[in-house]
């Protein structure tokens, strides 16, 4: 096997990965949005969302509205029905005025290859979530 052959399977599997994280994402999109939906209609009160500085050591308001999906707060979804990280830069300006967030695209799995080793599938964090109400903390 060649050297361009060795790079040539490279990118085919580079691109088969990247084709599969983009069919999970559309996948689990469906469920976050359905979650907004569900939780709207179950009368569960979403709140303005808050964000992790990149260091872990403050939090901020951000300009979404929506609910966590980890009782630490790590992700949410807005009442937009959009997927959000909930960790940002944080200057004075984000202390000041809050912080603005991107969507990013929903995994299937929450925290998968994080380092504490915590996982949480999306359905069963959205499942949790229902299930808690008003009272979920």
């Amino acid at each position: 096997m060649t050297d361009a052959d060795r790079g040539d399977d490279r990118l085919r599997m580079a691109d088969a990965l990247e084709r599969q994280r983009q069919a999970e994402s559309r996948e689990a999109g469906v469920l976050v949005k359905a979650f907004a939906r569900d939780a709207a209609a179950a009368g569960i009160r979403p709140e303005v969302l808050t964000a992790r500085s990149y260091n872990g050591s403050t939090r901020v308001k951000t300009q979404v509205t929506g609910w966590y999906l980890k009782r630490d707060r790590s992700v949410g979804v807005g009442t937009d029905g959009l997927f959000y990280v909930l960790s940002t830069h944080v200057g004075i300006a984000e202390r000041l005025r809050g912080a603005t967030l991107v969507p990013d695209d929903a995994p299937l799995e929450l925290g998968r290859g994080a380092r504490d080793g915590e996982s949480l599938p999306l359905v069963e964090a959205i499942s949790k979530r229902l299930a808690g109400g008003n009272d979920w903390r």
